[in-house]
C-alpha cells in the first residue's frame, strides 16, 4: 500500500439479492460515488453446513449460492464454448471438487469420513465407476464454477477500472469434511482411519472463556514443507487471480497454532505447536514478488509472530473498539497506530460499533473515550468512523453496518455462537445521497480520497 485509502467490509451475501448479479456492480457504483477505494469480503467458499463461509467444502472453489438467479438461462453459445475450454485446462482442484460435492449429494451430506471405504480411501476404479456414472452432475458443478469465475472476474475486472481493489480473506485452516482433506489426508495430522489426531483453535480470550474449539484438523507442516508448500502456492496463487490484496485469517496459526487433542470438548487444555511459517512466506514471496497480504494478527500476539510478520512487511491490523482499555502499550489504541496496517472500528466477529457503544455501562469511561475522538459531537458510531480514517494507518476498512449506524441487531457473527450468524443484509433505501455524501467528505478530509 502506497497511498492512504478507505475502505468498506461487505460480503456478497449481504447485498440486499445476496447474490453476485447486477447489485455487486451497484455496489461498486456507489463506493465510487462514496470515495471508497477498497471493497473487503469474507471467503467466497461454500459452507460446509449453515452460512459461515470460515468452514467450508472447498479451500478453492466459490459457493454456488452466489450464482445470480436465472443464471443458467443467460448461458450463451459462446459460454459453451469457454467453456469446453476451460474442461480442457482445468484448475487443478476442479476434479476433486465436483467428485467430493457430487459423492456428498449421493450419501445425503454424511461426512466423507462415513463413506463406503473404496470411495473415502479414493480408490481409483471405484471413483471412474461413481463418475462414469454421474457425469451430468459432476459436469454441472463444474459449470457453476465455471460460470462464477467469468462473472467474477468480470466484476474485478471493473472495479479496477474504477479505481476500486477487492480484498478477499484466506481461513489458515480448512474443514475437515472438505474436497481439500478427503483429496490430501497425507497434509493432515490424521489416524490410520483418517479420523483427525488434533483439532484447531485458540485459548481462551476477550471472545471466550473456554477459548474457541474451531475444530478443523492441523496441517501436517513436515509433508507441507517437503512439497516446498505446493497446496498453498496453489492455494494463495488461486485467491490472487480473484483479489488484489488477501488478508490470512489468523495469522499467528503461522508462528504456532493451537493444537487440541481431537477428544476434548473446549479449548481450555492445548499446546503451542510451532509451525514453518517464514518458510512458508519465503516460498509465497518468491512466487509472488510483492506478496499483497495482510496478516490478521488478533488474539495472543507474541515477539515471535510480530516479528514474522515484520519479517515480510506485512501489514497488520487494529481495531479501535479494543482501543480503549487504558493501557499504554495497547496496540489497537489511536495513540498507537501505525502507518504499516489496515485500521477497522470493528471487524466480522465484533459487535457494530453502535452496539458496542451502547454496551457500555460506564458514562465515565464513555464520556473519556469520546475526549478522545475526532468529530465528538456526531452521534456513535461517526466519531469511530472518523477516528479511523484520520488515523496514521494505510488502509482504513468499516463494515458496512457502521456507515449505516446500526446496532447490535445487524451484527454479522459472534464467535462460538452456532445459529443467527451471516444472515445480515443491508437495503438500497438505506444508502441516502446524505450518507454517500457524508462519507465521501470524510474520505476527502482526511487525506483518503483522490
Amino acid at each position: 500500500m502506497t497511498t492512504k485509502q478507505a475502505g468498506v467490509l461487505l460480503h456478497p451475501t449481504s447485498l440486499p439479492s445476496g447474490t453476485i448479479n447486477h447489485q455487486a456492480w451497484q455496489f461498486l457504483d456507489w463506493m465510487e460515488s462514496a470515495k471508497l477505494k477498497v471493497w473487503q469480503m469474507l471467503p467466497l467458499t461454500e459452507p460446509v453446513q449453515g452460512l459461515s463461509p470460515y468452514q467450508s467444502v472447498s479451500a478453492f472453489a466459490m459457493n454456488p449460492a452466489l450464482l445470480p438467479e436465472g443464471w443458467q438461462q443467460d448461458w450463451t453459445s459462446q459460454q459453451h464454448a469457454d467453456f469446453n475450454e476451460y474442461l480442457a485446462n482445468e484448475p487443478h482442484w476442479l476434479e476433486d471438487y465436483a467428485l467430493f460435492m457430487a459423492l456428498r449429494q449421493e450419501f445425503a451430506k454424511a461426512s466423507w469420513s462415513d463413506w463406503p471405504d473404496e470411495l473415502r480411501t479414493r480408490n481409483r476404479s471405484a471413483l471412474n465407476r461413481f463418475a462414469e456414472a454421474n457425469s451430468e452432475k459432476i459436469r454441472f458443478l463444474k459449470q457453476q464454477q465455471f460460470y462464477l469465475n467469468c462473472l467474477w472476474h468480470s466484476l474485478k475486472a471493473d472495479a479496477n477500472a474504477k479505481g476500486i481493489r477487492l480484498f478477499g480473506d484466506v481461513p489458515i485452516f480448512v474443514a475437515y469434511d472438505s474436497a481439500d482433506v478427503w483429496a490430501n489426508p497425507h497434509l493432515f495430522k490424521l489416524d490410520a482411519q483418517e479420523n483427525p489426531t488434533v483439532v484447531t483453535g485458540v485459548p481462551p480470550d476477550y471472545f471466550s472463556e473456554t477459548g474457541q474449539r474451531w475444530g478443523n484438523p492441523h496441517y501436517d507442516w513436515q509433508a507441507m514443507e517437503q512439497t516446498d508448500f505446493k497446496w498453498w502456492r496453489q492455494r494463495i496463487a488461486s485467491d490472487f487471480e480473484l483479489f488484489d490484496l488477501i488478508r490470512i485469517d489468523h495469522f499467528r496459526g503461522l508462528e504456532a497454532c493451537w493444537e487440541i487433542d481431537a477428544a476434548e470438548e473446549t479449548a481450555m487444555n492445548g499446546h503451542w505447536q510451532k509451525v514453518p511459517g517464514f518458510a512458508l512466506l519465503s516460498a509465497l514471496k518468491q512466487q509472488f514478488p510483492t506478496l499483497p497480504l495482510v496478516a490478521e494478527d488478533l488474539g495472543i500476539i507474541t515477539p515471535e509472530v510480530t516479528a514474522l510478520k515484520e519479517a515480510f512487511s506485512l501489514p497488520g491490523m487494529s481495531i479501535l473498539q479494543f482501543g480503549f482499555n487504558g493501557f499504554p502499550d495497547n496496540p489497537h489504541s489511536l495513540s498507537e497506530q501505525v502507518e504499516n496496517s489496515v485500521v477497522y472500528t470493528g471487524t466480522h466477529d465484533n459487535d457494530t460499533t453502535l452496539g458496542w457503544w451502547n454496551s457500555l455501562d460506564n458514562e465515565a469511561h464513555k464520556k473519556w473515550i469520546l475526549s478522545q475522538l475526532p468529530e465528538a459531537h456526531l452521534p456513535m458510531p461517526w466519531p469511530m468512523i472518523a477516528a479511523a480514517m484520520y488515523s496514521k494507518a494505510q488502509l482504513a476498512i468499516i463494515p458496512m453496518q457502521d456507515f449505516l449506524g446500526l446496532d447490535n441487531s445487524a451484527r454479522m457473527n459472534i464467535p462460538g455462537i452456532a445459529n443467527g450468524n451471516w444472515s445480515w443484509q443491508f437495503q438500497w433505501t438505506q444508502l441516502t445521497p446524505a450518507l454517500t455524501d457524508q462519507i465521501a467528505k470524510l474520505v476527502k478530509a482526511s487525506g483518503r480520497g483522490r
